[in-house]
């Protein structure tokens, strides 16, 4: 009897473990329709220069940033020692910007944002708080590998999420709390990691000061972006892509301001024959290096710019979470950079806090 209940209890578990594959089956292909239907109700939703328009813009993100990335150490690797020079560089091309704003005018309801005290004020402090940004990042470029740079770069989502819970009153979920404590692992575990990571003839200290000041700039940039939406949310009331343009046109302008007075009172400008004659492959090289630094970091700003507007913030957020090893991968392609067992540990935790502020901050997770 025991042995004739063994085998039907054997037989029933069979058959309910067979029951239960179908079913599983059954709902992931219930999932994959159900995605496949809200993808295209979205894709419906839209006209079709709405689609193209994010496609370009997603484009410039994942091409130009990772470009422009390569594009700064390629300064320093080939002789290139300024960093008021590669900081004005950053800010230089945005006449690129108001090429796509003005045009935007030719139409009958769109008219520019007229300049209040504040709102000039405003774009005057963020100009400034822009070129140091972009200063910090030069020096930060000039000590570490293309790779750890971006890597640590990232940690500016954690202080845009910060510094918007801080000043906009931003809400945080624990998923956002959980990606700011990885994207920071991340960033401690690469510290670690320094003995096998320094560029030659780069010191520890120097390694250590191009840390610091790629975790501040970091920071500040995360301060930039949420003064940025206070702005919005303050004094400007609405949000338009043309609004987004003007902003972004006006700060660089005054980053450019700024960061040309720097390199004046520094005498940058008059080094910059010198320089072009001993960098490596020659002068053409030397000047082809910042023009595509200046064309690829405004063509990545007008990108996420448009991305940001077009979508929300989580899919420029996928998307930076996509650009990230996208540009460690090429920094170990052109460069040659080390990629150590603790390097491959904080890019997965980076990409891996990414996804964390995507769930948490995707409409889904958001309404339940």
């Amino acid at each position: 009897m025991d042995n004739d209940a063994h085998q039907s209890s054997v037989l029933s578990s069979g058959t309910t473990q067979h029951q239960q594959a179908p079913s599983s089956l059954s709902n992931i292909h219930g999932r994959i329709h159900k995605l496949q239907a809200s993808i295209w109700n979205a894709y419906n939703k839209k006209p079709i220069h709405h689609w193209i328009l994010l496609l370009l813009s997603s484009l410039a993100m994942l091409v130009a940033f990772p470009a422009s990335t390569l594009l700064s150490r390629l300064y320093y690797s080939n002789g290139g020692t300024s960093r008021w020079i590669l900081s004005w560089v950053a800010v230089a091309g945005w006449p690129l910007t108001s090429l796509f704003l003005l045009p935007l005018y030719l139409r009958p309801n769109i008219s520019p944002t007229p300049l209040s005290l504040k709102l000039s004020l405003s774009y005057i402090g963020l100009g400034f708080l822009s070129a140091a940004d972009n200063l910090m990042f030069a020096w930060a470029f000039s000590y570490l590998p293309a790779s750890t740079a971006s890597l640590l770069s990232s940690t500016s989502l954690a202080f845009s999420a910060i510094f918007g819970y801080l000043l906009v009153k931003n809400k945080l979920n624990l998923s956002t709390i959980n990606s700011i404590v990885i994207i920071m692992a991340g960033a401690v575990i690469i510290a670690l990691d320094s003995s096998s990571d320094r560029p030659p003839g780069v010191s520890k200290g120097q390694y250590a000061l191009g840390f610091l000041w790629d975790i501040l700039g970091s920071a500040l940039h995360g301060l930039i972006f949420a003064l940025s939406e206070l702005v919005f949310v303050k004094l400007m009331g609405r949000r338009s892509f043309h609004v987004v343009l003007e902003q972004q046109v006006m700060v660089s302008f005054f980053g450019f301001v700024f960061t040309t007075i720097g390199v004046v009172l520094n005498n940058d400008f008059k080094a910059m024959r010198k320089a072009a004659r001993t960098f490596k492959n020659g002068e053409v090289s030397y000047i082809m290096v910042l023009l595509w630094g200046a064309i690829t970091f405004q063509l990545g700003v007008l990108g996420g710019t448009a991305v940001l507007f077009l979508t929300s913030t989580v899919m420029a957020g996928v998307l930076n979470a996509v650009r990230v090893p996208l540009t460690s991968v090429a920094a170990v392609v052109v460069f040659h950079d080390p990629m150590s067992g603790f390097k491959i540990l904080s890019l997965v935790l980076t990409v891996w806090g990414f996804g964390c502020y995507i769930y948490g901050n995707s409409p889904e997770t958001k309404s339940s």
